[in-house]
């Protein structure tokens, strides 16, 4: 964070952390600490390689990334 009070500077991580909370926390019945676990690395996949995002042009945040790194030069 650049300063107290930049909530922009921790936009993308709060983004994620409200999609886990709606999408997946509030829907789900947690028995167990290990079952929450395993959901949360379970939704961390589906949300970087199957959900598509509106901001990367409807692409997944992994196909996007590998698209910019094509575009870059660096793959």
């Amino acid at each position: 964070m650049s300063g107290k009070g930049a909530c922009r500077d921790n936009a993308v991580v709060e983004r994620f952390f409200g999609s886990l909370k709606h999408e997946w926390l509030l829907n789900v019945y947690h028995l167990t600490r290990d079952g929450m676990k395993k959901g949360v690395q379970a939704y961390i996949k589906y949300y970087n390689h199957i959900r598509l995002h509106t901001a990367n042009g409807d692409q997944t945040p992994i196909n996007y990334e590998n698209s910019l790194m094509k575009v870059s030069g660096m793959s």
